[in-house]
């Protein structure tokens, strides 16, 4: 039986389900949690509701729905995405394989409004490990975060970078990204790899052509030729570009069918850019389920 994985379970990739699991595709929802819409206090302005309804609620009630017709749903971050004659999922405990994949994951998160960022852009600064990782090689870099997602950009970077510094930007680390940068080091020490990571607040990213030192608003500086971006969760253009899919700015770029410049990978809802209403979300996630079904069907 083919296989759907749809990453994110608001109203783009559970309408998209809905589609899939009634044409007998094995669907797999990955859902961090309940997202922006989780947060809405009151949703009056969609089709069907007497009465305001809260987003949570709304959440859970499509998710409950899909549920029903077969799927199976996982409360995980996606942090990675690759291809080896499938696609693969990788979130921060599995990874998970399929014929098609269906990015549903809302609005991009926010870079921190960090002095540099976006005047450095693509002279130093990265969002994107798996990519740019190769332009670093043998330098000092840092990774801008403090999850699941920044350790996971810095172990793609070990390995080819002189050494890696996670930068929290006075933020403290989540629960057990510590404990995994120690573990990052300890697999790589016989390669020459070093790691650190500095809780000091960043004032500015700076250099004259290129990127060659971070400023800290306690006046300490880092000297560092790469910064790569991993604030928060993985956003749905990072998913994208790590696998050459084309993005533009943090929208993925997508057809009239919801399908990106890559075969078998589709998006949906907040990500594909336009108005950030339920409405678009739950008519581009239908489209991209029956994209992905004739796709499947292909195969």
């Amino acid at each position: 039986m083919s296989k759907v994985i749809i990453i994110g379970g608001g109203p783009a990739g559970i309408s998209a389900a809905l589609y899939t699991l009634r044409a007998g595709i094995d669907t797999l929802i990955i859902s961090k949690d309940s997202g922006s819409l989780g947060k809405a206090e009151k949703i009056e302005n969609y089709y069907g509701l007497e009465q305001p309804v809260s987003g949570k609620n709304l959440v859970e009630t499509g998710i409950s729905q899909a549920i029903g017709l077969g799927a199976i749903v996982i409360k995980e971050e996606a942090i990675g995405f690759g291809y080896e004659e499938k696609f693969v999922v990788t979130t921060t405990k599995n990874k998970y394989e399929a014929d098609g994949v269906i990015i549903a994951t809302g609005s991009p998160r926010k870079a921190p409004k960090i002095k540099g960022i976006s005047e450095f852009e693509g002279s130093g600064v990265s969002y994107c490990a798996v990519c740019d990782a190769f332009f670093f090689r043998g330098k000092n870099v840092c990774v801008l975060g403090n999850g699941e997602y920044a350790l996971s950009e810095a172990k793609e970077l070990l390995p080819v970078v002189n050494s890696v510094t996670i930068l929290t930007n006075g933020e403290a680390l989540k629960e057990g990204t510590h404990q995994g940068a120690l573990s990052a080091v300890q697999i790589l020490k016989n390669k020459g790899a070093a790691i650190q990571i500095i809780d000091d607040k960043v004032l500015e990213i700076a250099g004259d052509i290129k990127v060659n030192r971070v400023i800290f608003e306690n006046g300490n500086q880092l000297e560092i030729e790469g910064v790569f971006i991993a604030y928060g969760s993985a956003g749905s253009a990072d998913l994208a570009r790590k696998m050459g899919a084309d993005v533009a700015g943090n929208r993925i770029v997508v057809d009239e069918n919801m399908a990106t410049t890559l075969p078998g990978l589709f998006a949906a809802g907040d990500c594909t850019g336009g108005m950030l209403q339920i409405a678009k979300a739950v008519y581009e996630g239908a489209k991209a389920g029956t994209s992905a079904i004739q796709f499947l069907r292909t195969l």
